[in-house]
């Protein structure tokens, strides 16, 4: 091994600074090469992501403290007795297409033909106002077909939903707390 070092050391000192310049970028290049894929283009790459990645995660942030607020504000209501919880929930009922039929601390309730956004909105105030949460749901998902003098294609394909939802209401002993 020394006699190869010794034979190496020889050899440069024998070629001219020009060459040992040449040998030198030569030998830096080559370390380049074998060291990109390893060292420097992950790094590159996470570099290059790192915006995209930042952006999610504000993202996911803002989500969780949304979250986080509404659970403070779910925490923080005064619970509804039953009779208030059930009136809060007849009071936001429209006509026909949803019936409600109370059964001791549970409603059913009977769908037919709501729209996907109208079942949306009362499942999301009957939680906040009523404080009733589905237990089951037996639901069947259809497209609505209007009248042919229909104005806009949306109004004449949009989503309704058939079917039952269970509620639970707030216990009957309900207080503040």
């Amino acid at each position: 091994m020394k006699t190869l070092r010794a034979q190496a050391l020889t050899r440069w000192q024998a070629l001219s600074p020009r060459q040992q310049r040449g040998i030198s970028v030569f030998a830096v290049l080559l370390a380049l090469l074998i060291f990109w894929p390893i060292a420097i283009a992950p790094a590159l790459n996470t570099l290059r992501d790192s915006d995209n990645r930042r952006a999610q995660i504000g993202q996911q942030q803002a989500h969780m403290l949304a979250l986080q607020n509404q659970a403070q504000a779910l925490q923080a209501r005064t619970p509804l007795s039953r009779d208030e919880a059930l009136r809060n929930l007849q009071g936001l009922t429209p006509g026909t297409q949803i019936q409600l039929n109370v059964q001791g601390e549970r409603v059913s309730v009977q769908l037919k033909a709501v729209p996907a956004p109208t079942l949306a909105n009362w499942l999301a105030q009957a939680r906040s106002q009523a404080q009733s949460l589905p237990v089951e749901a037996h639901l069947t998902r259809s497209s609505a077909t209007a009248a042919p003098q229909a104005p806009s294609a949306s109004v004449a394909n949009s989503v309704v939903w058939d079917g039952n939802l269970v509620l639970s209401l707030p216990n009957r002993a309900a207080t503040a707390r």
